[in-house]
């Protein structure tokens, strides 16, 4: 087999193992990692490294495998946006986590999220207490929304900084 091939096959193949365990054991967002993932990521790319390039430690050999990934990762970015049976296997839906002043403990414990974090996020949002929180959402990009049942809405952003399902 051409060398060039197989390294394109090997990157391709790690990369979408990556995505699996990433949406199996992990996060969403990169701004959701913490220093353990961020760790723990780099460790992953040095232990692949060579499942990629295999024996070809050249510059030409680690060119291919990084334009490949790039290739594989525009691709499937396209393939995400037309497919709403791919978006749906690896993305999020947003989640309420307050509605009506009704916080909902069991999605904030299967999220992973504090009632402090929680708590923050609506003070973010210039309120007090939950029962003044007529929507709080999850988002998919890892902020939680906040909604008041006051007639001027304030806005302020609470970017969670870790946790959650998956990365893309």
């Amino acid at each position: 087999m051409n060398p060039f091939l197989d390294i394109v096959i090997r990157s391709v193949s790690v990369y979408f193992f990556m995505i699996i365990a990433l949406r199996i054991f992990g996060k969403k967002e990169l701004s959701q990692l913490n220093t353990a993932d961020i760790i723990l990521i780099l460790l992953i790319s040095n232990a692949v490294q060579n499942a990629m390039v295999g024996s070809d430690s050249s510059l030409i050999g680690g060119l291919t495998a990084a334009l490949a990934l790039f290739v594989i990762n525009l691709i499937f970015k396209r393939v995400m946006t037309k497919s709403e049976f791919i978006r749906n296997l690896v993305a999020d839906k947003p989640e309420i986590l307050i509605h009506n002043g009704k916080t909902d403990f069991k999605t904030l414990a299967r999220l992973g999220i504090t009632s402090e974090e929680l708590e923050q996020a609506v003070r973010e949002h210039g309120l007090e207490h939950f029962n003044q929180v007529k929507l709080a959402m999850f988002e998919i990009d890892g902020n939680i929304s906040v909604i008041s049942g006051e007639n001027e809405l304030k806005h302020s952003k609470y970017k969670r900084k870790h946790i959650h399902k998956s990365l893309l």
